[in-house]
């Protein structure tokens, strides 16, 4: 399927039904996988009390799922270009379906482990699936901005539904907050059937499947997310050979890439500046936004005593973006351009940081609340944006990379930020006492700022590249206008 413009001139950014009715399907997908990490992270406490696990079980609940989803996520962006758009996203929302429910029934913490990796990986594959049908399907320019924007925003607003969702749900046993998603995913697996077209499988005709790039590359980033997402819960000497270990494969991996007739991942497509800019900007948005979401949910539960439904609801503030996403967005976009709204809404999250720093011990919710919503401004300002500069330019035939690489980089940003500030809080806590947990917050407080500021950094290069490209194009304009008009008097 090409993406060529699907409605006449002049209406460039209107949708037909059937683009409403693959939007409203993808939608869905994306509002599932923010919905179930945000349940599932509420959750946690309920479940470590059910089935008796030790801290470092519960930890490797959420760990095989990051190492699920961050490990295969390049390799399965790529699958959607290699093995047909449709047929990934169908089959692997499928397998989320299955094992979602297989958590749910989980009686051991095993069983529970196996669950959530699998579902990681389902995940993976679905995900960048998703994402390259929307920039494949829809014409680039106004019409993909606007089904970009509106499925980042409902993303989004999956996540902060999730938090007051799994709070409500776990109250009435943790297992809803795996079988919710069950009821959830077989209704989007219908409409998937029903409403998003079949395209052709690609020819590979001649061309073998490049598995030694596969498995070299799922290796480096299994390893490195493990070595990152471990790294406040291992030894240094584990954690360094685990990365030690990824680095390695990485370089495996690109040595095969090198050689390679028809590469897994085509190195070329990371010599695009805009490309790098985003995802580097990604990583360093992620990375700040989970680690602060961590340190206010310890914040709000540890220190203040507050119960997991009062955190969840003083939380979904930020949830603003899914509303301004959609709505007010699309209109920045078109009047400032996605570098500077990048920019801007980084500038944004920097702010929320940095007024939270003053962080008291007997602070009010509204003390807190300029903070919050501050963040939820930011992230409709900057994850829309990231996503539309991420795959722009990009050939049809690797828009799933482009979408795995910037969810590679969103889920890598996680892992990185989350591990980050853990190592800082525990380090700067020194005794279980309120005064010692507030001290150990406000240190940690740093690392989601210092993402933050380096996010900007990294942004204002493309606003400066983009200045500059406007000035040379305007030079050249000139000059051929120039031209054109010496032209009839040297006649």
């Amino acid at each position: 399927m090409t993406a060529t413009p699907m409605t006449p001139p002049g209406h460039q950014g209107a949708l037909s039904a059937r683009d409403w009715g693959v939007l409203l399907v993808l939608c869905g997908a994306i509002f599932l996988e923010g919905i179930d990490v945000a349940m599932l992270n509420v959750a946690l406490p309920s479940i470590r009390a059910d089935l008796g696990l030790s801290t470092g079980s519960l930890q490797w609940v959420m760990s095989a799922y990051v190492l699920g989803y961050g490990g295969f996520m390049l390799l399965g962006g790529r699958a959607a270009d290699l093995f047909g758009r449709r047929r990934m996203f169908v089959f692997w929302l499928t397998v989320f379906l299955l094992f979602s429910g297989l958590g749910g029934l989980a009686s051991e913490g095993w069983t529970l482990i196996v669950a959530r990796f699998v579902t990681g990986v389902a995940a993976a594959f679905m995900t960048p699936a998703g994402l390259s049908i929307i920039t494949t399907r829809f014409a680039e320019g106004p019409q993909r901005n606007k089904a970009l924007l509106i499925y980042s925003g409902t993303g989004a607003g999956g996540f902060s539904i999730g938090l007051v969702a799994g709070g409500l749900l776990t109250s009435a046993g943790w297992r809803w907050v795996f079988f919710a998603p069950v009821v959830l995913s077989a209704l989007i697996l219908v409409a998937a059937l029903v409403l998003v077209p079949r395209s052709p499988r690609p020819d590979r005709t001649g061309k073998p499947v490049d598995l030694a790039g596969g498995l070299t590359v799922t290796a480096a980033i299994v390893l490195i997310v493990l070595g990152v997402e471990r790294a406040s819960h291992a030894s240094p000497v584990q954690t360094v050979l685990t990365l030690g270990a990824g680095l390695a494969a990485l370089s495996a991996f690109v040595a095969v890439e090198r050689r390679s007739s028809d590469p897994l991942v085509r190195l070329g497509i990371l010599r695009g500046g805009a490309l790098v800019r985003a995802n580097l900007a990604a990583l360093l948005f992620a990375a700040g936004f989970f680690g602060f979401q961590f340190l206010v949910v310890l914040y709000l539960q540890e220190l203040r005593g507050w119960s997991t439904v009062q955190t969840s609801f003083a939380m979904i503030v930020i949830g603003i973006d899914a509303i301004l996403s959609p709505v007010l967005v699309p209109r920045l976009v078109a009047r400032f351009g996605n570098a500077r709204l990048i920019l801007g809404g980084l500038l944004v999250t920097a702010l929320a940081y940095g007024l939270f720093l003053r962080v008291g011990a007997d602070w009010t919710y509204l003390a807190m609340l300029p903070s919050l919503l501050l963040l939820g401004i930011a992230f409709a300002l900057t994850y829309g944006p990231l996503t539309i500069v991420a795959t722009e330019g990009v050939a049809e035939e690797e828009q799933g990379l482009a979408g795995g690489l910037l969810y590679t980089a969103f889920q890598f940003g996680a892992a990185l930020g989350l591990s980050a500030t853990t190592a800082v809080n525990v380090a700067a806590t020194a005794s279980s006492t309120p005064a010692a947990l507030l001290d150990g917050y406000r240190a940690a407080l740093w690392v989601p700022l210092a993402a933050a500021l380096l996010a900007v950094l990294v942004a204002a290069f493309g606003v400066r590249t983009r200045a500059g490209i406007k000035v040379i194009a305007t030079a050249e304009q000139a000059a051929d206008d120039r031209r054109a008009a010496e032209l009839p008097a040297s006649h």
